[in-house]
């Protein structure tokens, strides 16, 4: 396994996770990403924003895996299982 490309993979799948976020906020709220940013933080409803913005990852996983470039999109795949359970984790805390 080269752990550079998965580590690449990784980075690209939470950067672009970071955008899908920016970009849904940016698009679709009245406010300024910071407001937005401390209103789903306060309504909980900040782990629903970040899964949204984590569809973005669609593309480049799509694209690693039609260019056969599997260590990056298993790097794409460990992000989303990373995001996915520091969502359950603020969930289960805030329970």
């Amino acid at each position: 396994m080269d752990k550079s490309n998965v580590i690449i993979g990784f980075l690209i799948g939470i950067s672009t996770t970071i955008a899908g976020v920016f970009l849904f906020t940016t698009f679709f709220s009245d406010y300024s990403f910071e407001a937005s940013l401390r209103d789903s933080i306060a309504n909980d409803y900040f782990g629903k924003l970040v899964a949204i913005g984590a569809i973005l990852n669609f593309l480049p996983f799509f694209v690693f895996m039609r260019k056969k470039q599997l260590y990056h999109a298993r790097g794409i795949l460990f992000a989303c299982l990373v995001v996915a359970i520091a969502i359950a984790v603020v969930k289960i805390r805030n329970f």
